[in-house]
């Protein structure tokens, strides 16, 4: 009889612990910071961090290097291209938490070669090319390669890591869509204009959230970016890469928003804050 008791009593509280655990999950979100240019930091709800081209010593971040400085913990580095204000603090931050890189191969290549960066934290699992799915984290995070239009080399003076003056190449420029797992899937564009294809990144179904250049000069203003929102129909989409190379960067969140209502799409715009953290 007592023997019954435990067993029921044990029974009840694995189903407690499993309730609690599933009630956990179900409520944990995905928080995203933007922390100017294009520099974003994800966090997923298992938990794990993943951040988008780091240059944090931009003049749109308050705190500059000390960003990057104060992270403890980093999964996974997202690098678009070899330009020094998108590699940023990618090469420290990988030293210090051993955090792999994401990349093109031929990227990932120069940047282990001139760029500073630890090459045991690049391998052919978290390196691919347009096209590609890499998947992480037992499934948590996939990530799709994805083409961009614009230019790409490694500098080591630039990036600060070497006084070598060449610039080497880069490989080509690229974009990430990232699908998390009870999460929103998230297209970063990188550095690019306009092209037809960028129709075609849905590759799991809808983008939640679409993380597009409007800077102009080195890359699509607001006119052309809202272009791109229209093949691509994301629900939201967050302005980045403008107010950092005056005067030569003309695009504004304005008139991106304009932009957008007069195509009929003012209802997904949706600007970010530097530094304050949004859930979803």
């Amino acid at each position: 009889m007592l023997g019954n008791r435990l067993s029921t009593r044990a029974c009840v509280l694995v189903l407690f612990c499993v309730a609690t655990t599933q009630a956990v999950a179900a409520s944990a979100q995905t928080e995203l910071t933007w922390y100017g240019q294009s520099a974003f930091k994800l966090v997923t709800p298992a938990g794990h961090v993943i951040l988008f081209d780091p240059w944090f010593a931009n003049p749109m971040n308050k705190e500059g290097k000390a960003t990057g400085d104060a992270l403890k913990s980093v999964d996974l580095i997202l690098v678009s291209h070899g330009h020094f204000d998108h590699v940023g603090q990618a090469a420290d931050i990988s030293r210090r938490t051993g955090a792999k890189l994401v990349t093109t191969l031929d990227l990932g290549e120069a940047l282990g070669r001139y760029g500073g960066f630890p090459q045991e934290n690049m391998s052919y699992q978290t390196l691919g090319n347009a096209g590609g799915i890499l998947t992480f984290f037992d499934g948590e995070v996939r990530i799709l390669l994805v083409p961009a239009v614009h230019s790409s080399h490694v500098s080591g003076k630039d990036l600060g890591v070497s006084t070598d003056e060449e610039t080497h190449w880069g490989g080509s420029p690229s974009g990430f869509v990232v699908a998390v797992r009870n999460g929103p899937t998230i297209y970063h564009t990188g550095d690019t204009d306009v092209f037809s294809d960028m129709a075609r990144v849905v590759q799991w179904g809808r983008i939640d959230l679409m993380l597009t250049c409007i800077g102009d000069h080195f890359t699509m203003g607001p006119e052309r970016a809202a272009e791109a929102v229209a093949l691509v129909k994301p629900v939201r989409a967050v302005p980045m890469h403008y107010g950092t190379f005056l005067p030569m960067m003309t695009g504004t969140p304005d008139a991106f928003q304009s932009a957008l209502a007069a195509r009929g799409m003012a209802g997904v715009y949706a600007p970010m804050i530097v530094g304050v953290p949004v859930r979803y």
